[in-house]
């Protein structure tokens, strides 16, 4: 099975494609989608705001991915994904979130990726329950009609590391 689980910061990893938790502006952000800006280099930010706005600063609506240049990381690719904000799961919140997984794994084949690194989408500050997203995760790439060779799911914290383990 191409699934692995590391504990590791995201940036670091020499991965085809890693996935950014990002927020619908593609602008930057905190945690990963902070750290990921800062690793790439202000290029990452150029290449975001060049992608088109779909409503007023909403590059990449929650759910939906979208593709740029790795810039100064490893990884050739950066696949920005929207995570939903979790509100108890009474607005779709999981379908959402799996749709994050379906539609990066989408692009990551559009762009002949062959290993792709994927963080806890939605699970830091936009709040979704640790063990549920991480079920989404793995059920969801687990269930993917392609997926590519190398699958990583990078975690941030002995926690989560224990989570996704358990898991596969």
């Amino acid at each position: 099975m191409p699934f692995e689980v590391i504990e590791t910061d995201i940036t670091t990893l020499a991965v085809d494609a890693i996935v950014n938790a990002a927020n619908e502006s593609l602008l930057g952000g905190g945690g990963v989608d902070g750290a990921i800006h800062r690793a790439a280099g202000p290029a990452l930010l150029a290449a975001c705001r060049a992608l088109p706005e779909v409503r007023r600063g909403i590059r990449c609506p929650t759910g939906e991915a979208r593709i740029t240049p790795g810039f100064a990381l490893p990884a050739r690719f950066v696949i920005h994904t929207v995570g939903p904000v979790w509100h108890g799961c009474a607005r779709g919140e999981a379908e959402l979130l799996a749709d994050c997984y379906t539609n990066s794994l989408k692009l990551a084949r559009e762009n002949g990726v062959g290993s792709i690194a994927f963080p806890a989408i939605s699970a830091g500050i936009y709040g979704y329950p640790a063990e549920a997203a991480a079920e989404i995760a793995v059920r969801t790439v687990r269930d993917a009609a392609w997926q590519p060779e190398r699958v990583v799911f990078c975690t941030f914290g002995a926690t989560m590391t224990r989570i996704y383990e358990g898991l596969l």
